[in-house]
């Protein structure tokens, strides 16, 4: 199916991930590029629209055609492009409504909130992040909107799914704000129905006694002791502390809860000697559930995940020989995603796709109208 994409972070992302589902995706950029494409990092020192990071990922198996839509010769490509659509993904207002546009097309509206910070407190989300006694944290990258376009994405595919069904168009609104606060709807149920307040966990886990993100010598590890009988004799002859093995009352659940605090302080200066591979490695060895605290950097160069392809190793035009995420989507179809395009790099392709004549292509192209 043809959707259009008009999507900024999170309604690119949506766009992306129906991609990689194997959909044609025309990217609708205008003739100067949009915010996407002037978002760094950047490769290089110069903000060129072609180099930024957050195009190079979001706009990924997509098609970019670049139109002026303040000209009429513009407006009309656009109107022939929804003619052909069966989707529409946007972020911003269009002087167009669903209904105007034709029957029989859904038309995503992704409401993007203008200060993602603001949306981030305002959902409830924020007073659940930092430590127990501290004030709330945020977390690093931009999930608010890497949220948002998942739902987006699975709201737009639904809709599609009816409209191929039915011959059903509709319209679609998805909120940031309502995306956001999905996240906290347990929190929200076990208020409701009990009274409890979810608190903040900081980097100690709640469900078990010994659970949390403690510091080795090259970064971080989590650790969660299964509570079964046995555990606790087979953790002390892997930790081997003599403080926690001079106390025999701690093979206990009760004894671990009531001293979780100095156990895990005992823990945490033991694993200050190992690095990540070397405690984890002998963890899962020894059964017990434990996992590096990975960086994106140990991301990228993750064996697991190039054997999983969803990290592909790409040659791309402008970037050379780089890891990449085809996503997951596009993994379990085995779909190839295709290199972020070009400013308008497919304008005449398009063009010829809806009947313009070459003379006609000539001249939307050299009036600047796409």
């Amino acid at each position: 199916m043809r959707i259009l994409d008009f999507g900024h972070l999170a309604g690119a992302y949506a766009a992306r991930l129906l991609a990689e589902s194997g959909h044609d995706v025309v990217r609708i950029d205008a003739p100067g590029g949009d915010a996407v494409r002037r978002t760094g990092p950047f490769l290089g020192d110069a903000a060129d629209p072609e180099q930024g990071a957050f195009h190079h990922f979001l706009n990924a198996g997509k098609r970019s055609v670049s139109l002026d839509l303040k000209s009429p010769a513009g407006w009309q490509v656009f109107l022939a492009l929804v003619r052909t659509a069966d989707a529409v993904v946007t972020s911003r207002p269009l002087p167009m409504d669903h209904d105007a546009a034709k029957t029989g097309l859904v038309w995503t509206d992704v409401e993007e909130e203008a200060d993602e910070l603001c949306a981030y407190a305002r959902s409830g989300l924020l007073s659940l992040t930092g430590q127990r006694d501290g004030r709330p944290t945020l977390l690093g990258g931009h999930m608010i909107y890497l949220a948002t376009g998942i739902q987006a994405a699975v709201a737009t595919a639904a809709a599609l799914h009816v409209l191929q069904g039915t011959g059903q168009g509709q319209r679609v609104r998805v909120s940031m704000q309502d995306c956001l606060e999905t996240f906290v709807e347990q929190a929200m149920v076990e208020y409701t129905f009990s009274g409890t307040r979810t608190e903040r966990r900081g980097n100690r886990g709640t469900i078990t006694a010994i659970s949390g993100a403690l510091p080795c010598k090259d970064g971080h590890w989590v650790v969660s002791q299964i509570n079964r009988p046995g555990r606790w004799e087979k953790f002390m002859e892997w930790v081997r502390d003599p403080e926690l093995m001079a106390d025999p009352s701690l093979a206990s659940d009760d004894a671990q809860r009531e001293k979780k605090d100095f156990i895990m302080d005992r823990v945490l200066a033991w694993s200050r000697q190992f690095t990540k591979s070397e405690i984890v490695e002998e963890g899962q060895r020894r059964r017990f559930p434990s996992s590096p605290v990975s960086t994106p950097l140990d991301l990228t160069q993750d064996p697991q995940l190039m054997a999983r392809g969803y990290l592909t190793e790409e040659d791309d035009p402008r970037f050379g020989r780089i890891p990449f995420p085809r996503g997951a989507v596009a993994r379990v179809r085995g779909q190839e995603m295709r290199p972020a395009p070009t400013l308008g790099e497919h304008n005449a392709e398009v063009l010829a796709e809806l009947g313009y004549s070459e003379a006609e292509r000539r001249e939307l192209l050299e009036t600047g109208a796409v």
